[in-house]
């Protein structure tokens, strides 16, 4: 009997596939005209509020065993999900180095969930377009036609794809076989005191461990010491550890300080090691007109770490890591299991992305952003990065007319440290600042971060949103010199509890 045929008894063969694909339309319809009214009306809504109990309930309720209908599913999306966000997206979203979205990338990442390619390699159109992702982006960067590299969740593990490759590359053994207790000499990688917590995660992941990270002290503007950088390399070599790799950084994360890549990139070649640049927050400035300058050099770096969901604005995730030695990329990562031989025809012909990166199973990051790009160009993208950094001059004049108000320092880019000072100092100017923050998250109003620079608490506002007027940043210091005000009022500057009620 042939097997495809039922026989008493036999379970019914099921599918996720509607019964009633004109239902699905018309909620799908639906659910785009809420989208467009969603992205449409950010600037109404509060930046972010908290949660109530009800909500938080929900995502306790357990696993559910029987089927909804979608539009009620989607009823309780739209109600818990949808109207309690991060609020990057908002225009007053200032707290963390994030990109703001954009309409054009949701369709993208939309479209890219439909056609449901695994690009982790083969001869199929998705890995022609992640690979042509992959080579814009280094025509932004300019690196060479030559390089290679991989699209990534985002700039950690940009970072990590281009600090494995420098270690194997400066292991001087093999280390895919042997093993790091197997190189002679401890590697020694150098980056300034204001690096991303990500390396020091990537050390570890490596098997380097912390130590093998040294955190180079930096200038006045918080840019790498170069004196002490050659001090440190010399000092290391004399006592028998081998520098390997110099991390420059392309916009600090606390106040977005470019180190000078030029000159990293001289010293590393004089000293023979791998040049990195940890360019997740500033790399894109090379596409900027006014601002491309900050970041030259860039192009003569080993590896370069950036996201796409920064500056490009495309909807998360997606990080960049090009590597100028296209071989010692590969070998760095490539693995041919039986199962993934490529064929000469077919759809095992194509190109295995997977061997450039950590994961064998890549979701479909490219489409988002090369939609997005093909909408509006480059040139747009690089006017917009113009844009924010001179708002964030914008802000620093605001900040100094205003007595009540004070700078860490002149921003390099589009990061603004600065605080409200009544004359007090320490905890307690710290807390009133704290409570300033809070107010302006909870009220709606903006969502700013702090951070310590110089050893001193500041607020800290990042402008990556394509979204942001003036008017946005005018509104801000009003508000937070109105809510310092009232905190001294109530005197709480010594205390960052709860608002009152």
């Amino acid at each position: 009997m042939d097997a495809a045929q039922e026989t008493p008894g036999m379970m019914a063969e099921e599918t996720l596939d509607p019964s009633d694909w004109a239902d699905v339309q018309a909620l799908s319809h639906r659910i785009v005209d809420d989208a467009v009214g969603y992205l449409s009306d950010v600037r109404d809504r509060p930046v972010w509020r908290e949660m109530p109990g009800e909500v938080r309930e929900f995502f306790t309720a357990p696993l559910p065993r029987s089927p909804s209908p979608l539009a009620a599913v989607y009823g309780d999306v739209a109600r818990n999900l949808m109207s309690y966000p991060m609020g990057n997206t908002h225009p007053r979203f200032w707290s963390w180095y994030m990109g703001s979205s954009n309409f054009t990338g949701a369709l993208g990442d939309f479209l890219a969930a439909i056609q449901g390619s695994n690009l982790g390699g083969g001869n199929h159109a998705a890995g022609l377009m992640d690979s042509q992702v992959v080579d814009w982006c280094k025509q932004m960067l300019g690196f060479p036609a030559s390089a290679s590299g991989t699209l990534v969740s985002g700039g950690s593990m940009a970072n990590i794809i281009g600090l494995t490759v420098a270690r194997n590359v400066k292991a001087d053994i093999d280390v895919r076989e042997h093993g790091v207790a197997a190189i002679e000499k401890p590697l020694r990688f150098y980056g300034s005191d204001q690096l991303h917590a990500c390396h020091r995660k990537a050390m570890e992941a490596l098997g380097l461990g912390n130590r093998a990270l040294c955190r180079i002290p930096t200038d006045a503007g918080l840019r790498i010491d170069l004196d002490a950088l050659r001090a440190a390399i010399a000092e290391d070599r004399a006592a028998g550890l081998k520098p390997a790799c110099i991390i420059g950084t392309a916009g600090t994360v606390n106040t977005g300080a470019i180190d000078d890549l030029r000159a990293l990139a001289k010293l590393a070649h004089e000293e023979n090691l791998w040049f990195h640049v940890d360019g997740c927050i500033g790399a894109l400035i090379a596409i900027a007109p006014q601002n491309a300058h900050r970041v030259a050099g860039i192009e003569w770096a080993d590896s370069v770490a950036l996201d796409p969901h920064k500056w490009l604005h495309a909807p998360f995730e997606v990080g960049c890591a090009l590597v100028r030695d296209g071989a010692a990329h590969r070998k760095t990562f490539a693995v041919t299991p039986e199962y993934l031989e490529s064929t000469p025809r077919g759809l095992a012909s194509g190109q295995w992305l997977h061997d450039y990166g950590l994961q064998t199973t890549r979701g479909f990051r490219a489409l988002k952003v090369w939609m997005a790009l093909k909408e509006h160009g480059v040139e747009k993208f690089g006017r917009l990065i113009d844009q924010n950094i001179a708002q964030a001059g914008y802000l620093t004049g605001l900040i100094e007319a205003e007595p009540r108000l004070e700078l860490a320092a002149l921003p390099t880019i589009n990061i603004v440290c600065f605080r409200y000072q009544p004359g007090l100092a320490g905890e307690a100017l710290k807390a009133l600042n704290t409570e300033i923050m809070l107010r302006l998250q909870e009220q709606g109003i903006a969502a700013l971060s702090d951070t310590t620079v110089h050893g001193e608490h500041w607020l800290r506002m990042a402008i990556t949103n394509h979204r942001t007027r003036r008017g946005d940043i005018d509104l801000l210091v009003r508000e937070t010199v109105r809510l310092g005000c009232e905190i001294a009022a109530e005197g709480l500057a010594s205390s960052s509890g709860p608002a009152p009620s």
